[in-house]
């Protein structure tokens, strides 16, 4: 939790968080996250200054409870002097302490936004999907809660201004916006409607911009001029060279590879593999001209040129 202090901006953990996205669909599978399409209502959440602490509390976390589809869970909130903004003990079930910053006795507001986060962990644990060390849990936790309808809260609890600053989560507001607005373009489901900050309003703009970069990358259609020149650029160099690239040159996203798994001395024709938009699954489709190809994974249906 930043309170006070500087915020980080940017896309430092953009490949962790994909990585999440894609773990998600992959243990979940596309049936189960469609169900996710509805996010948490501003309703649900609601808390003002008039409402019981310890009652409001518990009322927010059956709420996230109920979204998140744990019906024989039960969170059992408390409040206490801590560094983090939030603690949830992982047992056995079906009782779960979740112990909540003191700071929220005086900032209701963003109890949705702690609680979406520490529940989200209750379900990560029960689905036993984790990444190792305590870093790129945190990055799965809030990728998860924010593609599953929940981490708008998270976004929206990020305030600066010139002389105070609060963020809760691990993203930065930047990737929390990129996550909801992956979210926004799969369920047509726009969160900026349910913003009071803002700043989360901004971060998710910017958010949006790389998501709909990420549709754009050649081999696909939608590309623009100076992707599709530099693709054809390299896959003359593949085909030409008899040395397909089996890595990323450049730092762009596709990578050609032989068309036969046994043929390694890069004669014959050429696949070439990149990420799905939606889910970053790894797609390989031959180099033949227009191609449509289906992820299995989320099962987008894509339009390639390759």
């Amino acid at each position: 939790m930043a309170n006070g202090g500087p915020v980080e901006h940017g896309y430092p953990h953009l490949e962790t968080v994909r990585a999440a996205i894609n773990a998600l669909y992959k243990r979940l599978s596309y049936d189960t996250v469609q169900t996710f399409a509805t996010s948490v209502a501003p309703v649900d959440v609601a808390f003002c200054d008039t409402d019981d602490l310890h009652l409001g509390a518990q009322r927010v976390a059956r709420a996230m409870v109920r979204h998140y589809r744990l019906p024989d869970a039960r969170m059992i909130v408390g409040f206490r002097e801590m560094t983090h903004a939030a603690n949830v003990e992982l047992a056995a079930g079906p009782e779960y302490f979740i112990e909540l910053n003191d700071r929220f006795r005086t900032h209701r507001r963003d109890i949705g936004a702690a609680l979406a986060h520490e529940v989200m962990h209750v379900y990560l644990h029960r689905l036993d999907l984790y990444f190792p060390g305590t870093r790129d849990n945190e990055i799965l936790t809030d990728t998860a809660a924010a593609y599953l309808g929940a981490g708008w809260l998270l976004l929206d609890a990020f305030r600066e201004d010139a002389a105070s600053s609060q963020k809760l989560g691990y993203l930065t507001p930047e990737e929390f916006g990129y996550v909801l607005a992956k979210r926004a373009l799969v369920f047509d489901e726009d969160p900026a409607i349910w913003f009071t900050s803002p700043q989360a309003y901004t971060a998710y703009t910017a958010g949006m911009e790389l998501a709909r970069h990420d549709t754009r990358q050649p081999p696909l259609t939608a590309a623009g001029w100076a992707g599709r020149r530099r693709y054809a650029r390299d896959r003359r160099h593949a085909q030409d060279h008899h040395s397909p690239n089996t890595s990323q040159p450049g730092g762009v996203p596709y990578s050609f590879t032989p068309d036969s798994p046994g043929n390694h001395d890069g004669h014959g024709p050429l696949r070439v593999s990149f990420p799905c938009p939606t889910c970053h699954q790894r797609i390989r489709v031959p180099v033949r001209g227009r191609v449509r190809a289906r992820c299995g994974v989320c099962r987008t249906v894509l339009e390639c040129d390759t």
